[in-house]
């Protein structure tokens, strides 16, 4: 999977990612980012009520919106809070990335692994798109 992966996201080449898990079927990115690791979460599948069913990018910000984030303007770790990065191609949403204390991303590739990498940049390309927005919310540990 690892020269896959440079492939599929060349801005990883030379990044100093790493791969941090095997390969699963038990969650995706959306379920990694929230911090959980036993659901598919997908607007086709495990969602809320709440928000629409839709793969329009708006949708995926009402989700995060409904675990308590809220939209802001850097990717900068921010000690006191929890970051992620979501991820649209064509207006559809693709992806989304958890920021860690240490201030690197993390991200489950689809049924494949979970890398960290240093930026959010590092996913955009043809595959997932262009960051279109970065949440945050105030850290579990400051509540």
């Amino acid at each position: 999977m690892l020269e896959d992966l440079e492939d599929m996201f060349p801005n990883l080449y030379g990044s100093g990612y790493r791969i941090t898990s095997p390969a699963s079927l038990q969650y995706n990115c959306v379920a990694w980012a929230l911090g959980i690791t036993t659901q598919w979460w997908s607007h086709d599948r495990i969602w809320l009520d709440a928000v629409p069913r839709s793969l329009e990018a708006s949708a995926l910000t009402q989700l995060f919106e409904a675990f308590g984030y809220a939209v802001c303007d850097s990717p900068d770790r921010e000690p006191s809070y929890d970051k992620v990065a979501l991820y649209a191609l064509e207006g559809e949403w693709q992806h989304a990335a958890r920021q860690l204390e240490n201030g690197q991303w993390t991200s489950k590739l689809g049924p494949f692994e979970d890398i960290t990498h240093p930026s959010p940049e590092d996913l955009t390309g043809e595959v997932y798109g262009n960051v279109y927005r970065i949440m945050r919310r105030l850290s579990s540990s400051q509540v």
